[in-house]
């Protein structure tokens, strides 16, 4: 599954919505008109009763406010994505560095594993199928217990390391699905917020309902952070991968016979950390800048991913563990 082909989906669908904005806008310039009117009667009446001159600079808010309704998706969201926009780049060239970084490392620790493993013979037949044939050909008739052995270790180990896979996919897999969670959520929300934004504009002019546009600018650039704060995220679980990556590069050069395996449960423990820090973006985002009314969703994501993080860590904890434990001990 190409989880990129997945977010590049979320983000055409956005563009693809984003034209129904405009068939709300008819419906948000009655409401601001109506609004308007009372807005501006209000308050030359009262500047009339008290007998004072009427300020004029108050009564072009309501004008202004229109002004952005009838353009909004090039005025309003035009500008907010402008400006957040590069936030967003600069977030996503950072992932990609660390994500190369990190896949040139990997191969070069599995290269020499692998070379590491050749070099001994008690070990090169495990991984290699042409030094397993070349020692089963060597032994003799006698030594029957000796090549049962040997197939039934190589066996174990093959088991082992499809064991080890298994829960890594697993874990790779549950994290890439909550990176894609949170982005659909995310995408949801800005286009719910961008189709009724004239609405919520509209229903700012009446008097009582002005901090409905501060609100909705608020929601609207803290919910557009989510990427960037999710990229960032990723960066920095990356940045430790290949932090992990160099040190088992530097182990296994200095020392051919270093055992890997508490690195590969270290991955997985990060992984695990990784899937519940995934959960905890909204309230990141909330941090840069508040918004209110989104505390309910913040507390769901919270109870969600405590329990994402139970599960994923009985499942690539307990059972990794375990399993890894048996067939370590049968190698000694």
């Amino acid at each position: 599954m190409d989880f990129s082909n997945l977010h590049t989906i979320l983000r055409s669908l956005y563009d693809e919505m984003m034209p129904l904005c405009s068939g709300m806008a008819g419906v948000a310039q009655g409401i601001a008109g109506l609004g308007a009117l009372f807005y501006v009667a209000y308050r030359v009446w009262q500047s009339l009763a008290r007998a004072e001159p009427v300020d004029v600079f108050p009564l072009l808010r309501p004008f202004a406010v229109g002004f952005c309704i009838m353009f909004f998706p090039t005025v309003v969201l035009g500008t907010i994505n402008s400006i957040m926009s590069p936030i967003v780049q600069g977030t996503a060239s950072m992932l990609d560095g660390q994500t190369l970084d990190m896949q040139k490392y990997r191969e070069e620790k599995d290269r020499l594993e692998y070379e590491a493993m050749m070099r001994d013979p008690s070990t090169a037949y495990l991984v290699d199928d042409a030094e397993f044939d070349r020692q089963i050909d060597e032994l003799g008739v006698t030594e029957v217990g000796t090549a049962a052995g040997m197939y039934i270790e190589r066996g174990m180990y093959k088991v082992k390391k499809a064991i080890q896979n298994f829960f890594r996919e697993l874990l790779e897999l549950l994290f890439q699905a909550a990176s894609l969670t949170i982005d659909t959520i995310r995408t949801f929300f800005l286009i719910v917020l961008a189709i009724l934004g004239p609405v919520s504009f509209a229903i700012s002019v009446w008097d009582g309902f002005q901090t409905t546009l501060v609100q909705w600018i608020c929601r609207y650039v803290q919910t557009y952070l989510w990427l960037p704060v999710a990229d960032l995220f990723s960066t920095i679980l990356a940045k430790i991968q290949v932090l992990m990556l160099q040190n088992d590069i530097s182990e296994l050069t200095n020392n051919p016979n270093a055992n890997l395996d508490s690195s590969n449960t270290t991955y997985l423990i990060f992984m695990i950390i990784g899937i519940i820090g995934y959960f905890t973006i909204p309230t990141v985002a909330g941090w840069i800048i508040q918004a209110g009314g989104m505390g309910s969703y913040g507390r769901a994501v919270n109870n969600t991913a405590q329990q994402a993080g139970s599960v994923a860590g009985s499942l690539g904890g307990a059972a990794a563990g375990n399993a890894v434990g048996r067939f370590k001990r049968l190698f000694k």
